[in-house]
């Protein structure tokens, strides 16, 4: 069989199990659409929430942007998983004991304030439809590459796949689907680099085979790495040229990022109790770490592979994938000095570079570069999209939920009956997946860097008033709602100047005080926390209703039950 055989058919047997779930678990009630009934076991919700978390950007950016980035590259892997140590910690146990459909809910609550709850939904779509816009792209190049069809027709086809299982299942579909995703996900991840890390550094765990020897020089992997890199005028892969500021920024934005992202907050709410919430945060954690460990050594295999495969070899001999790959538009030679060889160079070479590779294929063209098996090639292709499509559901649940939900029914429509409710849940999902269709047809930046935008913004808006609203009794709606206002505003502001208005600006030399679009939300973050609580000082305190409330979701008793508040 064909790699686009395997193709065909690992796909769509993935997609009719994703379509049979849905159909079997389809909403029946708004509790089942919102958060499943609230009956999710510990262990599936912790692998749904990787799944849900473990998009495209991880999936099939973040090895890619390791492997171009070297030791910058790892700023990814800390602020993502250490956002989940905050969420475990200060968030989710306390959110869940809350009990609210959806994090506008509780602000709108806590906040005393519709004016408060509508400014959360509008954060809740801007953050999830500039994330959702990273997995669309990521599904049209799985597509485009594997059926061979054009980039926008695979984004195309992933919005049917979305939109049937989204609006049908609600998120009681989605959490069982996004089981069955993170299994084929992490399988699919896992077989190529078991596969390249004994070809590589003949050792079949790849956390190992990463820091080992290079079976064909005899010399340590990361060792010969540099070498290659210094050789083709590139910096040392080890060596980080970002300024230790901005690394410190974007790690924190990631992080606080992570825990302020709405279509994972409201994974804890679908858990019966409160001691579930923490559980789940903690096998979430274990199931991300499998891939998180593993996307380094990913990210040299095919960094590696790919010096090795094209550098200065006669374009005319160039192998099957090249050619591809070429053919997505993804890839490119461009043969700047006519002899007929591919120039792969860095920026202090004398030689220019001919060679462009679009970072979002380096996970997809591992295997093929490697020559692995033609099954192992449409597996990942099954994979890729798995991740991009688990995420991609539930961000736009989240849009969903904050229309039908927030807007209609905790504010403007307080009658529409539960039966209407449901079916405006989903219309708002179907209109949210065109949008989202729109994007990633047209997305601001490659699949990683929209996705740190998403954590940007969800650190700036959301992160400040749902800690504050948990741990402090004294902070008001007022301050809330400018605190809210001015972070996300400023971090939005920050981002479009640079990747969108003035792309030729987007470097350090221009940044304000170094510090990069992907790590600005953390300045946005600190301006929330300064204006909600100097604001906060200087108006009235919140009801007495309200600060009752902020003490009994922080009490421990009745941790071990479903104690919700919100009844």
């Amino acid at each position: 069989m064909t790699v686009q055989s395997w193709t065909f058919l690992l796909v769509a047997a993935s997609f009719a199990l994703y379509i049979g779930i849905a159909v079997w678990s389809r909403a029946s009630s708004t509790k089942d659409f919102y958060v499943a009934g609230g009956g999710v076991s510990p262990l599936a919700n912790g692998m749904a929430t990787a799944a849900d978390w473990m998009s495209a950007a991880s999936f099939i950016s973040m090895a890619g942007l390791i492997s171009f980035m070297g030791y910058d590259g790892t700023v990814y892997l800390m602020g993502w998983t250490g956002g989940y140590v905050l969420l475990a910690l200060c968030l989710a146990p306390y959110l869940r004991k809350y009990g609210a459909f959806t994090v506008p809910d509780f602000v709108g609550d806590r906040y005393y304030s519709q004016v408060a709850r509508i400014v959360a939904v509008i954060c809740a779509i801007f953050v999830s439809f500039t994330y959702v816009a990273g997995q669309m792209r990521g599904v049209g190049i799985v597509f485009g590459r594997f059926l061979e069809v054009d980039i926008n027709t695979g984004v195309y086809i992933g919005m049917a796949i979305v939109f049937f299982y989204a609006v049908l299942g609600g998120m009681k579909g989605i959490t069982y689907t996004q089981v069955a995703q993170y299994c084929v996900l992490i399988f699919a991840y896992l077989v190529p680099a078991i596969f390249l890390s004994m070809l590589i550094a003949g050792n079949p765990i790849p956390q190992l085979g990463f820091g080992g020897t290079d079976v064909e020089s005899g010399v340590a992997l990361l060792e010969r790495l540099n070498g290659l890199h210094q050789e083709l005028g590139f910096a040392a892969y080890t060596d980080g040229t970002k300024s230790t500021l901005d690394v410190f920024f974007i790690t924190a934005a990631l992080m606080v990022g992570t825990a302020g992202l709405p279509h994972v907050i409201i994974r804890f709410y679908t858990v019966p109790r409160v001691r579930d919430a923490r559980l789940s945060v903690g096998f979430a954690l274990i199931f991300i770490s499998i891939l998180y460990t593993t996307a380094p050594a990913v990210a040299v295999f095919a960094r590696t592979n790919l010096i090795n495969s094209v550098s200065d070899q006669p374009y005319s001999e160039v192998p099957e994938w090249f050619t591809n790959w070429e053919a997505t538009g993804l890839l490119a030679f461009d043969d700047a000095n006519g002899d007929g060889r591919i120039q792969f160079t860095g920026p202090d070479s004398p030689v220019p570079n001919e060679l462009t590779v679009d970072r979002d294929i380096m996970v997809l063209a591992n295997p093929e570069i490697a020559g692995l098996p033609d099954w192992v090639v449409g597996l990942v292709a099954a994979g890729g999209l798995a991740a991009a499509l688990s995420t991609a559901a539930g961000l736009l649940l989240v849009v969903s939920s904050a229309v039908s939900h927030d807007l209609l029914k905790r504010s403007f429509m307080p009658g529409i009956t539960e039966k209407g409710e449901l079916l405006a849940a989903r219309i708002s999902a179907g209109v949210a997946v065109v949008i989202a269709g729109y994007f990633g047809i047209n997305p601001p930046g490659f699949v990683a860097q929209v996705v740190a935008f998403a954590f940007g913004l969800a650190a700036s808006s959301f992160f400040p008033v749902i800690i504050l609203g948990i741990f402090s009794r004294r902070t008001t709606r007022e301050g809330a709602i400018l605190g809210m206002i001015t972070g996300v505003s400023i971090t939005a502001a920050y981002i479009v100047w640079f990747t969108l208005m003035h792309p030729e600006l987007n470097n350090a030399d221009n940044w304000w005080f170094g510090i990069s679009p992907e790590g600005f939300g953390t300045v946005g973050m600190a301006v929330n926390f300064l204006i909600t609580a100097t604001v906060s000082r200087f108006t009235p305190e919140p009801p007495q209703h309200v600060r009752v409330l902020v003490e009994l979701i922080r009490i421990p008793k009745g941790a071990g039950e479903a104690h919700e508040i919100n009844a």
